[in-house]
C-alpha cells in the first residue's frame, strides 16, 4: 500500500519544496507542487494536457501565462492572514512564469484539460468565503477555484481550522460515481501549521478498512487521498491551513459521510 504522507524536504534548484504528480500518486488526475521562491526568482511550466491554477500563497508575484500577463498578485504575508491569495488560471498547454517580487511560496494545482479557456486572474470577490460546522467542528473556508469558476478538471479550495478543531468532519468521502449522491475526486492535502513546530492528525480509511492510515502532519507536509474518508484534527495551541486539490471525471464536489457518524452533521444547533 503506498504511503499517503509525502513530507516536505529543503529547496531543490527549482525552489519545490513536496511535490505530487499523478505517477507518483499512483492515480490518474491531481497533481501539485509548493515552491518557495527568493525576491527576483522564477518558476516556470506548463504541460500539454494539463490544466493548471496557481495560487500564491504568501508573498506577491508577477504571473504570466500565454502572452497574458498579471502584475503584483498576492501579497498577504502568510496563508494564515485572512486575505485572499493571488491566483491565475492557466488553460492546458498554456506556458506560464511566476516571478517573485517578494519572498513567494507558491502552490502549482494540476490536472487534465484540454485547453479551452483563457488565461486569467482569479479576482478575490470571486473567491467565496464561509464558516463551516459549529464549536469545535468550526472551520474558515475560501473557494479560490469551485465548481461554480470556469475550468475544466480543477477544483482548489483553502481552509483554516483553528486549534482543538476538528475539520473534512464528520468524516466524509468522494471516491465512487453516484449519480447525484457522490463523485469520485482525487485530493491532496498541503498542511501549514502556526507556530509551526506544530503538528496534525489525519486518518485515511474505507468502510472496508482495506485502507486505514493516520498520519502525524508536520508543517508542509502533503496528504493523498485516493479514496475513503479523510478527517483532520488540529491539537489545542496550532492552528492548521491546508490547501485541497480536487479532481476527478467530472468536476462536481459531491460527497458522503460516514453512516457511522453522520449524527454529527445532522444534530441541531444547542
Amino acid at each position: 500500500m503506498t504511503d499517503l504522507l509525502v513530507r516536505k524536504h529543503a529547496p531543490d534548484p527549482t525552489g519545490v519544496v513536496v511535490e505530487v504528480t499523478p505517477e507518483s500518486a499512483g492515480w490518474c488526475h491531481v497533481g501539485f507542487k509548493a515552491v518557495e521562491l527568493a525576491p527576483g526568482a522564477r518558476a516556470e511550466g506548463g504541460e500539454p494536457g494539463r490544466e493548471a491554477c496557481l495560487v500564491v500563497l504568501s508573498g506577491t508575484a508577477d504571473i504570466a501565462v500565454g502572452g497574458e500577463s498579471f502584475a503584483g498578485l498576492g501579497g498577504r504575508a502568510s496563508v494564515f492572514e485572512d486575505k485572499a491569495p493571488g491566483a491565475v488560471y492557466a488553460p492546458a498547454g498554456a506556458r506560464w512564469t511566476v516571478t517573485a517580487r517578494t519572498p513567494v511560496e507558491l502552490a502549482v494545482c494540476t490536472a487534465p484539460g484540454t485547453g479551452g479557456g483563457a488565461p486569467r486572474a482569479i479576482a478575490p470577490g470571486r473567491m467565496s468565503r464561509e464558516v463551516r460546522g459549529q464549536g469545535t467542528n468550526t472551520r474558515h473556508v475560501r473557494n479560490i477555484l469551485p465548481e461554480s469558476e470556469p475550468a475544466e478538471s480543477l477544483l482548489v479550495v483553502e481552509v483554516i481550522t483553528p486549534g482543538g478543531h476538528w475539520s473534512s468532519y464528520p468524516p466524509h468521502k468522494h471516491d465512487t460515481a453516484t449519480a447525484e449522491q457522490e463523485t469520485a475526486l482525487e485530493e491532496t492535502y498541503y498542511h501549514r501549521l502556526d507556530p509551526p513546530q506544530g503538528f496534525a492528525f489525519q486518518r485515511v480509511y474505507t468502510d472496508d478498512r482495506s485502507l486505514d492510515q493516520t498520519m502525524a502532519v508536520q508543517d508542509g507536509d502533503v496528504v493523498m487521498v485516493p479514496r475513503g474518508y479523510h478527517p483532520v484534527g488540529a491539537p489545542h495551541g496550532y492552528d492548521l491551513y491546508y490547501l485541497n486539490v480536487m479532481a476527478g471525471p467530472e468536476r462536481r464536489w459531491i460527497f458522503r459521510n460516514d453512516p457511522a457518524h453522520d449524527w454529527i452533521a445532522r444534530k441541531a444547533p444547542a
